[in-house]
Parts: structure tokens; sequence; C-alpha cells
């Protein structure tokens, strides 16, 4: 896939996610211009809050995510990564999160395979749940481990056959792009990404990143 083809997967995918928020932006502020009951008025102004809080919180995670953030250096503070984490899921708190990481720092291409897998096992959470985020440091590289558990857990197998490579590229779809920039990454890395969604209500993504990642 050349690079242009995929870089406008990541920005349909960042745009479908961002339609919902700023929509209700847009709308809540249509509703307030013609809204006079200072009650009505509050609870607009209180929504609109929300939708604002959620479209920058998404850009915040997706700049980490796809984009080139953390500055020029090779290494980013994870710190970043859960602050982006948090408020992606944690917000509402639909999805309680354990962060299980100790490195203070990580090369942008795992942190962006790290995020990734969040997304994509979040994603899955779809009547939300608890979502687990771990990564270690070993002599021969790094492993990231993403651990989803809810009542419901629903991996879209398109997402699941373009994570483990098994997907034609020519056909990744938008909702694909995370996955496929996951393995991307990783086959780059010279790494192994493993799924494990046999077991009711668990979903678990590895990945194992060499050190020279």
């Amino acid at each position: 896939m050349k690079s242009h083809e995929f870089a406008s997967l990541l920005c349909s995918r960042l745009c479908h996610d961002l339609l919902s928020p700023v929509g209700a932006l847009n709308n809540g502020i249509e509703l307030l211009a013609d809204e006079h009951d200072p009650e009505m008025r509050a609870r607009c102004l209180d929504l609109l809050g929300e939708s604002a809080r959620a479209s920058a919180n998404k850009l915040k995670f997706f700049r980490l995510a796809f984009g080139a953030a953390g500055g020029f250096g090779d290494e980013v503070d994870t710190r970043e990564a859960r602050v982006a984490i948090e408020g992606l899921f944690g917000g509402e708190g639909r999805v309680q999160l354990g962060w299980m990481v100790d490195e203070p720092t990580m090369s942008k291409s795992a942190l962006k395979i790290l995020l990734n897998l969040v997304l994509i096992a979040g994603d899955a959470l779809v009547r939300g749940g608890r979502l687990d985020v771990g990564a270690e440091r070993h002599p021969s590289g790094l492993d990231i481990v993403v651990r989803a558990e809810g009542p419901r857990i629903v991996l879209d197998p398109e997402l699941k056959r373009a994570l483990l490579g098994e997907s034609d590229e020519q056909s990744i779809a938008p909702r694909a792009a995370a996955a496929w920039l996951v393995h991307s990454l990783v086959v780059e890395a010279a790494g192994e990404i493993q799924v494990a969604d046999q077991e009711p209500n668990v979903l678990l993504i590895g990945a194992a990143v060499p050190s020279a990642t």
C-alpha cells in the first residue's frame, strides 16, 4: 500500500471518530442561539462542554497514536500515553483502566503500537468493562500486552486479520487502519503479534517488539 493511501485511511478513521462530538458541538451552538430559557441554556452549555472535552481528548489520543507527537526525539514519555488513554476511555466510567507500564519512556513506534492496541481492545468492549495495559522491557526487547474484559466483546474479524497480516493490503478499510498500522510497525521491527479471543468475555492482544525498536 502506498504511503498516501494509508495516510488517507488514518484520516478517514480520525474524521469518523471526531464527527460525533464535533457535530454535537455544532448542534449545541445552534440550539443555544435560539434558546432563551435559563435552565435550558445552562443544559446546552453543559452539553457543549462535554462535546468539547470529548473532541479534545480524541485529538490528543490520535495525535500520539497516528501522528508524530512527542517532539523530535526518538523517545516519548509514557505518561503522555496514559493521560491520552484515560481521556479517551476513562471519562464516562464505562471502561475501568489498569496501567501496568513501568517504563518511563518508549520509542515512538513502540508507543504507537501500544496506543493502537488499546484503541482496538477498547472498541471491542461494546458494553464497557475493564482494560488493562501492560509493557515490560527485557534484554531482547519490549513486550506489550492489552487485556480487555467485559460482558460483551466484539473484535471485528477484519481487524483481527489486519493485525495478523492476513488481509490484502489493498482491501483495508478505514475501520481497520489502526490494526494495519500495528501490523506494519511490528513487521518493520521484526516482531510478533498474538491475539487470543477464544476465552468468553476476554480479549488478549500482545506484541513482542525487539530492542532495536
